[in-house]
């Protein structure tokens, strides 16, 4: 990896829910639908113990909480603002996210996994079995991307 990809991966903001405030979010909706994929994601960061030693201090109670099933994806979300950014995830974290999440293939999979025929990514469900379908997707995409950089 180059020292340009690198200060990038640095610097990086993954997605943030108030850019989907302001683009194709449809107003039939709750905007806590706005919060749902990036929630999805961060928990399985959680899960996976790819947070960063910031994200630890500041968000152990929603850590912990979230690991036992008492906050939904969308309320872990709405906790930080919506905010998915480098400063929230480990060196292998940030490098994974770089890869999936910012490459674009993290939103192919939602929309191949989730979304398939609803309007829009803003109407999947925030349920765990939703969360559970799409962490199987990732942890998959995770072993891959393990195998490349070997």
């Amino acid at each position: 990896m180059t020292n340009d990809k690198k200060a990038n991966i640095q610097k990086n903001i993954y997605d943030n829910a108030k850019s989907h405030f302001l683009g194709n979010f449809p107003d039939s909706l709750p905007i806590e639908q706005a919060y749902v994929h990036i929630g999805m994601y961060l928990g399985w960061v959680i899960e996976n113990e790819l947070y960063s030693e910031y994200f630890e201090e500041e968000a152990e109670m929603q850590i912990f909480r979230f690991k036992r099933r008492e906050i939904s994806c969308t309320i872990l979300s709405e906790i930080w603002d919506g905010y998915l950014g480098y400063e929230l995830f480990n060196k292998s974290g940030n490098m994974f996210t770089y890869y999936y999440y910012g490459g674009g293939l993290f939103k192919n999979d939602y929309d191949e996994v989730l979304v398939k025929k609803l309007p829009s990514i803003y109407h999947v469900n925030d349920s765990w079995d939703n969360y559970e379908s799409i962490k199987n997707r990732i942890d998959v995409r995770f072993q891959d991307w393990k195998k490349l950089i070997g």
